[in-house]
């Protein structure tokens, strides 16, 4: 990733040093001698000289913080994430666990995971405003199995994109709003299920990865380990994991410009509720 990009396409979206100090507990001092002794955290520079971070830089710097209250030296943290920030993230599970929101996992069976599914799916086609979507279905029957539902959705989003083993053959879009992506083989979400409603009035964002060694299961009866959120910045950044990846197997897509401002806060009533639905779901699972 070139470092110091100079962009006034930022000006109005981008985290200032300020903001990221204020959000990872550092100062901005901190901030500007890791830049210069370490190249890390990189920012984008406007035409002013002023400094603009991703969403992403915030997780990344946390990361490094609690890499070196584990003990890690400074040096090697900061490279460890720096390494992070140039691959693009190829498993939206994997990017939810490491969220500063700290996401605790919940395994649940796949048939509780549909309904889990279907419920968003409907609350985001009944109440959310032109969102981006993403999903991942695993295998092409699954999806074959939802598509009539992904068309309803499709009609009233900006995109809607679902990925599974599609063969490699590329579908022509629906409306100009539905469409296809492969996954191909060594995908890692080729193991997940995934669906991300990303809306300023309904975000809300899903990730499982199936467990390894069910061969003899029933297919509803399959084991996944469950992170899920309604809090704004953690449904954004799920959304740009999926468009970055989505983007990169499919270069027709082009960008995703309206993932690109910085999403809202999450209020601590909004937290709360969402520790507590997963406590829910995870009984409910356990009862069923």
């Amino acid at each position: 990733m070139p470092t110091n990009r100079s962009s006034d396409a930022v000006s109005s979206t981008g985290l200032t040093i300020g903001d990221l100090a204020a959000r990872t507990g550092l100062t901005t001092a901190t901030l500007r001698a890791w830049e210069s002794r370490h190249g890390f955290p990189t920012p984008e520079r406007l035409s002013s000289g002023h400094r603009r971070y991703a969403e992403r830089d915030v997780a990344l710097v946390q990361q490094v913080l609690r890499r070196k209250a584990a003990g890690v030296r400074l040096e090697s943290a900061i490279a460890e994430a720096a390494t992070a920030r140039r691959t693009p993230g190829q498993s939206v599970y994997a990017e939810l666990r490491r969220s500063p929101a700290h996401l605790d996992p919940e395994r649940v069976r796949k048939s509780t995971l549909l309904a889990l599914t279907h419920a968003m799916e409907d609350e985001c086609c009944a109440r959310a405003q032109q969102p981006t979507l993403f999903a991942a279905f695993q295998a092409e029957h699954f999806y074959r199995l939802a598509e009539s539902r992904w068309r309803e959705l499709a009609r009233t989003s900006q995109v809607a994109v679902a990925m599974a083993d599609f063969g490699g053959e590329p579908e022509q879009p629906t409306e100009g709003r539905l469409h296809r992506v492969h996954l191909p083989q060594a995908a890692p979400m080729r193991r997940e299920w995934v669906l991300v409603c990303d809306a300023p009035d309904q975000p809300a964002a899903q990730a499982a990865w199936e467990l390894p060694g069910q061969d003899g299961a029933r297919d509803r009866d399959r084991l996944f380990e469950l992170v899920w959120s309604l809090e704004p910045r953690v449904v954004r950044e799920a959304a740009r994991v999926c468009a970055r990846l989505a983007s990169t197997l499919d270069p027709g897509l082009g960008e995703f410009p309206q993932l690109e401002t910085t999403a809202p806060a999450s209020s601590e009533d909004l937290r709360a509720a969402t520790t507590m639905f997963s406590r829910l779901v995870a009984y409910v699972d356990r009862g069923r």
